[in-house]
Protein backbone atom coordinates (compact mmCIF):
# COMPACT_ATOMS: atom_id res chain seq x y z
CA UNK A 1 0.00 0.00 0.00
CA UNK A 2 2.69 2.58 1.00
CA UNK A 3 3.95 2.03 -3.11
CA UNK A 4 0.59 2.99 -4.14
CA UNK A 5 0.02 5.63 -1.86
CA UNK A 6 4.14 7.31 -3.15
CA UNK A 7 2.49 7.56 -6.88
CA UNK A 8 -1.01 9.04 -5.47
CA UNK A 9 1.11 11.60 -4.21
CA UNK A 10 3.39 11.79 -6.51
CA UNK A 11 -0.18 12.88 -8.79
CA UNK A 12 -1.78 15.13 -6.41
CA UNK A 13 1.23 17.12 -6.12
CA UNK A 14 2.11 20.16 -8.73
CA UNK A 15 5.08 19.27 -11.00
CA UNK A 16 6.50 22.82 -12.12
CA UNK A 17 8.07 25.95 -10.05
CA UNK A 18 9.88 26.34 -7.13
CA UNK A 19 6.51 26.31 -4.49
CA UNK A 20 5.99 22.46 -6.37
CA UNK A 21 9.57 21.56 -5.86
CA UNK A 22 9.80 22.80 -1.88
CA UNK A 23 6.51 20.87 -1.59
CA UNK A 24 8.24 17.94 -3.24
CA UNK A 25 11.27 17.83 -1.48
CA UNK A 26 9.27 17.80 2.00
CA UNK A 27 6.86 14.94 1.07
CA UNK A 28 9.86 12.78 -0.46
CA UNK A 29 12.37 13.56 1.99
CA UNK A 30 11.88 10.45 4.24
CA UNK A 31 10.04 9.03 6.89
CA UNK A 32 7.94 6.28 7.61
CA UNK A 33 4.30 7.24 6.58
CA UNK A 34 2.88 6.31 10.14
CA UNK A 35 -0.59 8.21 9.91
CA UNK A 36 -0.90 7.10 6.19
CA UNK A 37 0.04 3.21 7.10
CA UNK A 38 -2.78 4.44 10.55
CA UNK A 39 -5.01 4.86 7.76
CA UNK A 40 -5.08 1.74 6.22
CA UNK A 41 -4.80 -0.56 9.66
CA UNK A 42 -8.15 1.06 10.09
CA UNK A 43 -9.48 0.08 7.06
CA UNK A 44 -8.61 -3.61 7.59
CA UNK A 45 -9.79 -4.02 10.95
CA UNK A 46 -13.21 -2.79 9.55
CA UNK A 47 -12.74 -5.54 7.20
CA UNK A 48 -12.35 -2.45 4.15
CA UNK A 49 -9.85 -2.60 1.35
CA UNK A 50 -7.65 0.06 2.32
CA UNK A 51 -7.29 1.36 -1.29
CA UNK A 52 -11.03 2.97 -0.82
CA UNK A 53 -9.23 5.38 1.80
CA UNK A 54 -6.22 6.66 -0.24
CA UNK A 55 -7.13 10.12 -0.66
CA UNK A 56 -7.75 10.20 3.14
CA UNK A 57 -4.50 8.69 3.77
CA UNK A 58 -2.69 11.11 1.06
CA UNK A 59 -4.35 14.86 2.50
CA UNK A 60 -3.00 13.29 6.32
CA UNK A 61 0.62 13.20 4.94
CA UNK A 62 -0.05 16.25 3.23
CA UNK A 63 -1.25 18.11 6.39
CA UNK A 64 1.38 16.10 8.50
CA UNK A 65 4.06 17.20 6.37
CA UNK A 66 2.75 20.71 6.42
CA UNK A 67 3.29 21.22 10.47
CA UNK A 68 6.74 19.71 10.24
CA UNK A 69 7.95 22.37 7.71
CA UNK A 70 6.31 25.08 9.58
CA UNK A 71 7.79 23.24 13.28
CA UNK A 72 11.42 23.92 11.82
CA UNK A 73 10.68 27.72 10.89
CA UNK A 74 13.05 29.75 13.10
CA UNK A 75 10.06 31.31 14.64
CA UNK A 76 9.20 28.20 15.64
CA UNK A 77 11.97 25.35 16.95
CA UNK A 78 14.09 26.31 14.77
CA UNK A 79 15.15 23.30 13.43
CA UNK A 80 17.90 23.33 10.21
CA UNK A 81 17.75 19.57 9.46
CA UNK A 82 14.46 17.00 9.26
CA UNK A 83 15.16 13.75 9.15
CA UNK A 84 18.70 13.89 7.90
CA UNK A 85 17.85 16.12 5.58
CA UNK A 86 18.28 19.92 5.25
CA UNK A 87 14.71 21.37 6.43
CA UNK A 88 12.81 23.01 3.95
CA UNK A 89 13.27 26.70 5.01
CA UNK A 90 17.34 25.72 4.69
CA UNK A 91 16.71 23.86 1.53
CA UNK A 92 15.20 27.23 0.03
CA UNK A 93 13.94 29.79 2.04
CA UNK A 94 11.52 30.70 4.89
CA UNK A 95 8.89 32.44 2.76
CA UNK A 96 9.11 29.36 0.10
CA UNK A 97 9.06 26.80 3.27
CA UNK A 98 6.06 28.97 4.58
CA UNK A 99 3.84 28.88 1.38
CA UNK A 100 4.49 25.47 0.35
CA UNK A 101 3.14 24.25 4.03
CA UNK A 102 -0.03 26.40 3.34
CA UNK A 103 0.14 25.07 0.08
CA UNK A 104 0.19 21.50 1.02
CA UNK A 105 -2.25 21.96 3.32
CA UNK A 106 -4.86 23.90 1.32
CA UNK A 107 -4.23 21.05 -1.31
CA UNK A 108 -4.89 18.57 1.41
CA UNK A 109 -8.39 20.01 1.98
CA UNK A 110 -9.16 20.12 -1.55
CA UNK A 111 -8.61 16.51 -2.03
CA UNK A 112 -10.88 15.53 0.31
CA UNK A 113 -13.33 17.63 -0.68
CA UNK A 114 -13.18 16.40 -3.91
CA UNK A 115 -12.77 12.88 -3.33
CA UNK A 116 -14.77 11.75 -0.55
CA UNK A 117 -17.63 14.87 -0.09
CA UNK A 118 -17.95 13.96 3.27
CA UNK A 119 -18.41 16.51 5.83
CA UNK A 120 -18.04 14.75 8.71
CA UNK A 121 -14.46 13.53 7.46
CA UNK A 122 -13.37 16.77 6.54
CA UNK A 123 -15.07 18.56 10.09
CA UNK A 124 -13.14 15.79 11.64
CA UNK A 125 -9.75 16.28 10.48
CA UNK A 126 -10.42 20.08 10.73
CA UNK A 127 -10.64 19.72 14.45
CA UNK A 128 -7.95 17.40 14.74
CA UNK A 129 -5.85 20.53 13.01
CA UNK A 130 -6.99 23.08 14.94
CA UNK A 131 -5.81 20.82 18.34
CA UNK A 132 -2.52 20.58 16.91
CA UNK A 133 -2.41 24.06 16.22
CA UNK A 134 -3.50 25.05 19.71
CA UNK A 135 -0.88 22.03 20.99
CA UNK A 136 2.45 23.73 19.37
CA UNK A 137 0.92 27.38 20.96
CA UNK A 138 1.05 25.46 24.44
CA UNK A 139 4.28 23.75 23.70
CA UNK A 140 5.86 27.11 23.39
CA UNK A 141 4.03 28.71 25.44
CA UNK A 142 5.46 26.38 28.18
CA UNK A 143 9.36 26.62 26.35
CA UNK A 144 11.76 27.31 29.36
CA UNK A 145 9.50 27.04 32.11
CA UNK A 146 8.86 24.16 34.52
CA UNK A 147 5.20 22.18 33.81
CA UNK A 148 3.33 19.53 35.15
CA UNK A 149 3.56 15.88 33.85
CA UNK A 150 -0.32 16.47 33.81
CA UNK A 151 0.08 19.48 31.88
CA UNK A 152 2.53 17.90 29.24
CA UNK A 153 -0.13 14.85 28.69
CA UNK A 154 -2.67 17.79 27.46
CA UNK A 155 -0.27 19.35 25.26
CA UNK A 156 0.72 16.16 23.11
CA UNK A 157 -2.80 14.93 22.94
CA UNK A 158 -3.28 17.70 21.19
CA UNK A 159 -0.23 18.25 19.39
CA UNK A 160 0.80 14.41 18.55
CA UNK A 161 -2.40 12.56 19.49
CA UNK A 162 -5.04 14.72 17.45
CA UNK A 163 -3.64 13.78 14.45
CA UNK A 164 -3.23 10.07 15.00
CA UNK A 165 -6.54 10.40 16.23
CA UNK A 166 -8.28 12.04 13.12
CA UNK A 167 -6.59 8.94 11.01
CA UNK A 168 -8.21 6.68 12.65
CA UNK A 169 -11.75 8.50 12.92
CA UNK A 170 -12.20 10.10 9.77
CA UNK A 171 -11.63 6.78 7.66
CA UNK A 172 -13.87 5.21 10.21
CA UNK A 173 -16.21 7.96 9.27
CA UNK A 174 -15.80 7.31 5.99
CA UNK A 175 -16.31 3.49 5.98
CA UNK A 176 -19.94 3.68 8.08
CA UNK A 177 -17.85 2.71 11.44
CA UNK A 178 -20.66 1.49 14.14
CA UNK A 179 -21.04 3.52 17.37
CA UNK A 180 -18.85 0.78 18.83
CA UNK A 181 -16.28 0.61 16.84
CA UNK A 182 -15.58 4.56 16.91
CA UNK A 183 -15.45 4.34 20.32
CA UNK A 184 -13.08 1.83 20.38
CA UNK A 185 -10.87 3.41 17.98
CA UNK A 186 -11.09 6.82 19.99
CA UNK A 187 -9.69 5.47 23.06
CA UNK A 188 -6.85 3.14 21.04
CA UNK A 189 -5.56 6.26 18.87
CA UNK A 190 -5.94 8.60 21.94
CA UNK A 191 -3.63 5.98 24.11
CA UNK A 192 -1.38 5.38 20.69
CA UNK A 193 -0.90 9.21 20.44
CA UNK A 194 0.30 9.70 23.66
CA UNK A 195 2.98 6.29 23.94
CA UNK A 196 3.82 7.75 20.35
CA UNK A 197 5.35 10.82 21.84
CA UNK A 198 6.59 9.36 25.19
CA UNK A 199 9.04 6.68 23.15
CA UNK A 200 9.37 9.66 20.84
CA UNK A 201 10.78 11.70 23.73
CA UNK A 202 12.85 8.88 25.02
CA UNK A 203 14.55 8.35 21.75
CA UNK A 204 15.73 12.23 21.74
CA UNK A 205 17.00 11.66 25.57
CA UNK A 206 18.87 8.53 24.86
CA UNK A 207 20.67 9.59 21.61
CA UNK A 208 21.33 13.17 23.65
CA UNK A 209 23.15 11.45 26.77
CA UNK A 210 24.69 8.80 24.41
CA UNK A 211 26.58 11.58 22.34
CA UNK A 212 27.16 13.89 25.86
CA UNK A 213 27.59 11.42 28.27
CA UNK A 214 25.61 13.21 30.70
CA UNK A 215 22.59 12.94 32.88
CA UNK A 216 19.50 13.39 30.75
CA UNK A 217 17.98 16.44 32.99
CA UNK A 218 21.08 17.99 31.90
CA UNK A 219 20.46 17.45 28.33
CA UNK A 220 16.84 18.18 28.16
CA UNK A 221 14.91 21.57 28.34
CA UNK A 222 11.39 19.36 28.09
CA UNK A 223 9.81 16.22 27.72
CA UNK A 224 8.93 13.33 29.45
CA UNK A 225 12.23 12.31 30.63
CA UNK A 226 13.45 15.51 31.86
CA UNK A 227 9.65 15.39 33.96
CA UNK A 228 9.69 11.71 35.38
CA UNK A 229 12.93 10.29 34.12
CA UNK A 230 13.63 7.87 31.72
CA UNK A 231 12.59 4.29 32.65
CA UNK A 232 9.34 5.85 34.03
CA UNK A 233 8.82 7.48 30.76
CA UNK A 234 9.47 3.37 29.28
CA UNK A 235 6.82 2.34 31.36
CA UNK A 236 4.44 5.06 30.26
CA UNK A 237 5.08 4.56 27.30
CA UNK A 238 4.19 0.55 27.57
CA UNK A 239 1.19 1.32 29.93
CA UNK A 240 -0.21 3.58 27.38
CA UNK A 241 0.61 1.02 24.54
CA UNK A 242 -1.14 -1.79 26.54
CA UNK A 243 -4.15 0.18 26.54
CA UNK A 244 -4.55 1.19 22.97
CA UNK A 245 -4.37 -2.72 22.62
CA UNK A 246 -6.56 -3.76 25.08
CA UNK A 247 -9.57 -1.01 22.96
CA UNK A 248 -8.88 -3.15 20.12
CA UNK A 249 -10.68 -6.41 21.75
CA UNK A 250 -13.96 -6.00 19.16
CA UNK A 251 -12.35 -6.10 16.36
CA UNK A 252 -10.13 -9.69 17.16
CA UNK A 253 -7.92 -10.80 14.47
CA UNK A 254 -8.99 -8.09 12.18
CA UNK A 255 -7.06 -5.75 14.30
CA UNK A 256 -3.37 -7.40 13.70
CA UNK A 257 -2.34 -4.36 11.95
CA UNK A 258 -3.47 -2.22 14.43
CA UNK A 259 -1.39 -3.96 16.88
CA UNK A 260 1.54 -4.01 15.63
CA UNK A 261 1.63 -0.05 15.20
CA UNK A 262 1.21 -0.36 18.99
CA UNK A 263 3.88 -2.43 19.05
CA UNK A 264 6.27 -0.39 17.02
CA UNK A 265 5.72 3.12 18.30
CA UNK A 266 6.63 1.73 21.57
CA UNK A 267 9.60 -1.00 20.64
CA UNK A 268 11.70 1.07 18.13
CA UNK A 269 14.99 2.20 18.26
CA UNK A 270 14.80 5.22 15.77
Amino acid sequence: MIKILQSELDNYLPKKGRLARAMRYSIFAGGKRFRPRLCFATAEALGKNPTRILPIACAIEMIHTFTLIHDDLPAMDNSDYRRGKLACHKKFDEATAVLAGDALNTLAFEILARETGDAKVIAEISRALLGVVDGQVADIGSADKKISLAKLKSIHRQKTAALLKACALSVAIYLKASPKQLKALTAYAEHLGLAFQVADDVLDATSTREKLGKPVKADLKKGFPYLIGIEKSIKLARREKKKAIQALKIFDEKATALVSLAEYVVERNK
